[in-house]
């Protein structure tokens, strides 16, 4: 996003890769209601918490780096 920092980007990717996380669950939820095939879906879900880690791994870099009281 424009005029946001390293910081406030690396915020707003946990926050969206949890919104991810969570439809991801859904989408496989309704898939195993229904009698579907559920390999891709859990497959993708894998991804999204690999992808997740690494998004909140990065933050606490920032933060252990001092991002967080503005330097």
């Amino acid at each position: 996003m424009d005029g946001e920092t390293e910081l406030e980007m690396v915020r707003r990717h946990v926050r969206e890769g949890e919104g991810h996380v969570k439809r991801q669950k859904k989408v496989v939820t309704e898939l195993q209601e229904r009698g579907a095939p559920t390999d891709i879906a859990i497959s993708l879900l894998g991804a999204f918490r690999d992808v997740q880690r690494q998004h909140i791994a990065h933050l606490a870099r920032l933060e252990g780096e001092g991002f967080a009281n503005g330097a």
